[in-house]
């Protein structure tokens, strides 16, 4: 069964679509919520119906506007996006869906619009789908995102504003600056900066190299996962006295890394 192909029997009135409450054969909890944002009706309504089939609870919305609004009044897991949209399209509301909120983001996309796939996992969208699809394919990549959002440990509190300190270095986040023990500004690439952010936000929990690269580099990095390897070396040779054998974070064999020196922020 091939979405773009097809046309529904009877189309769905409900915003909502309810689930059963039960596991299904998928392996999916009835509990996740997934809103499907596309401008033809006949795509959201199959879309909707067959991720109802296999447990989900389900929110329809034609356009920004819609998504917007039910955003407001209910509780969302997941948000299925496409693209090409009249008025705002799938990558302004991307962009707004990373500004304000941190909900895992599924693009579709036109098989031509190589471009857009590429910007909209730069603006922070987790995985993309091209159409035409299969809906067997679409349930499997809600059912991976699940999976990694939900295994990432939560943030203490939102990070703005502050000043992070450890071992005599300060990390100011609004200014993205590192500054060493003798108040000298030590360079950070994109990635290096956000992969120590997310150290000193989870500091003494074991991160995965999957989690890391949710966190950091996004999953445009899916092809390249040695990568964090790289950064985390890299990222040592700039904080750690002894890289070689260092003291703030710990490699994990099997599981990942762990930064083990204490974190506290300005004015603890």
């Amino acid at each position: 069964m091939i979405f773009d192909n097809l046309v529904p029997k009877c189309p769905v009135q409900s915003p909502i679509i309810g689930s059963t409450g039960k596991q299904t054969e998928s392996g999916v909890s009835a509990s996740p919520t997934i809103m499907v944002v596309d401008d033809h009706r006949d795509i959201r309504d199959l879309v909707g119906r067959y991720l109802q089939e296999h447990g989900l609870r389900v929110l329809l919305a034609d356009g920004g506007d819609a998504m917007k609004r039910q955003l407001r009044t209910h509780s969302v897991d997941l948000v299925v996006l496409d693209i090409m949209m009249p008025g705002d399209d799938g990558l302004t509301l991307c962009r707004y869906l990373r500004e304000h909120t941190e909900l895992p983001v599924i693009l579709l996309t036109a098989m031509s619009e190589e471009t857009d796939r590429i910007v909209g996992l730069e603006m922070g969208a987790d995985d993309y789908l091209t159409k035409p699809f299969n809906p067997r394919e679409l349930l499997a990549r809600i059912k991976a995102v699940l999976r990694r959002t939900s295994a990432l440990p939560p943030q203490r509190s939102p990070m703005a504003g502050q000043r992070l300190r450890f071992e005599g270095w300060t990390l100011d986040v609004d200014r993205h600056q590192l500054i060493d023990p003798e108040g000298v500004e030590v360079s950070l690439s994109t990635a290096e900066y956000k992969l120590l952010l997310a150290f000193l936000e989870h500091a003494g929990r074991v991160l995965s190299r999957d989690q890391l690269m949710d966190l950091t580099l996004g999953r445009e990095a899916d092809a390249f996962d040695r990568s964090i390897d790289n950064h985390v070396s890299r990222l040592r040779r700039k904080i750690d006295p002894d890289a070689r054998n260092p003291r703030l974070i710990k490699t994990i064999w099997g599981g990942g890394y762990q930064w083990i020196a204490s974190v506290k922020r300005a004015g603890e």
